[in-house]
Parts: structure tokens; C-alpha cells; sequence
């Protein structure tokens, strides 16, 4: 009996700290809204509209040009699922390096924590590209420009896959921003180059195949081929290592969390 009362203690106030923590990040989600997008105009609406623009200049300038790198796979599903993924991988770390500096004032804040920080960050670029994605692709479906998924849930998979491996890489590179002022200078330049390689504008197949066995070692690039065989697999034969890619995310999100608490006191102090 005494043990069953204890577990019900523990139970509530689990439940007490899980309210807490939604509402702290709730509450860090809006502040970033705001303070990034303003009251003015439309608002906290660019949040979509901004990688609703990105994607969709990017598919109407292929779609122009028909330029479908020598495969038949349909062009707009192609540059829909390729550019909506580089907004996951790439803009979540832009967002979190160098996050905490500017928020060490809500650290003195019991409730807020360094990964709370990090998780709204995180959670608003992932939300801003899920709705592109989502959105882009109703439309799309709406107007003819697209056929649906072939498999819908592979899809979500590979999304949510890839948004996984974006958030660990956006908590790990802003945690070793604190500690190393040279991770912000070297992301951008990074990124760019890493991105011919990402996925975004060609798939595995189309390389020979020593450059595809090293080109896959990158995980964003596993994440996409799955996303697009759940999304036009009968067109395109993917290449994708699904044990990789789940191991390489949960190495870098236990790497993340460590490197997170590692730069959570000298930042809560200041």
C-alpha cells in the first residue's frame, strides 16, 4: 500500500513537471515569435510564409527549366521534397548557435532550462517546415502539380527521421557554440558546401557508385532517399541505411545533451 501511494506521488508530480515544462516552452516559443517577427504586418505568419516562398521559388524556377538532373522522376515532387528538407537540417543549428547568450537573463528563471532554449528554437523551425512542406503539397495536389504520396507514412517517417537528426545537430552545434566561438563562424560556410551533397538536388542513384557509398555516410541524405521512396518509390530506386541513420541520431542526441549540460552552468551564471 505504501509503495502504491509513493508511485502515485511520483506519478503527479511527473505530471505536475511535464505541465511546467510545456507551458515554459510555450511561453519561450512565443517570445521568439515576437522578438523575430514582430506585431507588425502579418506577423508571426512569416513563420510560414518565409520557406513557403523559398520552396516554392525554387520549384517554379525547375519546373521553368525542367531541370531534372537526367532522371523522370516528376519535377515538382522532386524539388518539394529535396528543398523543404535542407530548411530542417540547415536553418534548425543556424537558429540555436549562439542562443543561449541572448536568453542568459531567463536562465535566473527556476523553470527555464538550457535545453528549454533549445527546444523552442528548434520546435519553431520544425514547425515552420513542416507547415511548408505540408502546405506546399496540398497545393500542389490541388492545382495537378503533384500526385499524393505513394506511401504516406513513409513519408511522415522519413520527416520526422530528418527532423530528428536536425534538432540533434541544432542542440549540439549551439551548445558547442558557447564553448567555441569559432562553430559560428564556420557553420554557414559549412553548410553551403555540404549541401551539393545533402540530397536536395539529385538522388543516389544518379552517382556512380564509390561516390554514393561515400555521399550516404551523410545522414540527411539516408533520411531524404527514404522520403522520397515513400513518395514516388515506383520512379526511383533509393539507397538509404535506416540502422545508420537511427544510430547517428541517437549518438548525436546523447553527445547533444551532454555538450548541453556541459555549457549550462558557466551560461546560467552569467
Amino acid at each position: 500500500m505504501e509503495s502504491e501511494s509513493r508511485g502515485l506521488a511520483e506519478w503527479r508530480n511527473l505530471s505536475r513537471s511535464w505541465r511546467v515544462q510545456q507551458r515554459v516552452i510555450g511561453a519561450l516559443l512565443m517570445r521568439e515569435v515576437i522578438t523575430r517577427y514582430g506585431r507588425n504586418n502579418i506577423g508571426f505568419l512569416w513563420l510560414f510564409v518565409e520557406p513557403m516562398l523559398f520552396t516554392l521559388a525554387i520549384t517554379a524556377l525547375w519546373t521553368a527549366t525542367r531541370s531534372v538532373h537526367g532522371s523522370d522522376i516528376p519535377i515538382v515532387a522532386f524539388a518539394l521534397t529535396g528543398y523543404s528538407s535542407v530548411l530542417v537540417w540547415r536553418n534548425m543549428p543556424g537558429r540555436c548557435i549562439k542562443a543561449l547568450r541572448p536568453n542568459a537573463s531567463l536562465l535566473f528563471h527556476r523553470q527555464v532550462k538550457i535545453i528549454d532554449v533549445y527546444l523552442a528554437r528548434i520546435l519553431m523551425e520544425n514547425i515552420a517546415a513542416s507547415t511548408s512542406f505540408v502546405v506546399l503539397g496540398v497545393l500542389f495536389w490541388t492545382i495537378d502539380w503533384l500526385l499524393p504520396p505513394e506511401d504516406a507514412l513513409q513519408v511522415l517517417g522519413g520527416w520526422l527521421l530528418l527532423g530528428w537528426f536536425g534538432a540533434s545537430l541544432a542542440m549540439f552545434l549551439g551548445a558547442l557554440s558557447e564553448s567555441f566561438d569559432v562553430v559560428e563562424k564556420l557553420w554557414a560556410p559549412f553548410s553551403y558546401l555540404i549541401f551539393p551533397l545533402s540530397g536536395a538536388a539529385f538522388i543516389a542513384d544518379a552517382l556512380p557508385e564509390r561516390m554514393r557509398e561515400i555521399v550516404l555516410y551523410l545522414p540527411m541524405l539516408n533520411a531524404i532517399e527514404y522520403l522520397r521512396e515513400g513518395y514516388f518509390g515506383s520512379k526511383m530506386h533509393a539507397h538509404y541505411d535506416m540502422g545508420y541513420l537511427l544510430l547517428f541520431n541517437i549518438i548525436l542526441t546523447f553527445l547533444a545533451i551532454n555538450q548541453a549540460r556541459q555549457v549550462g552552468d558557466p551560461v546560467s551564471e552569467e
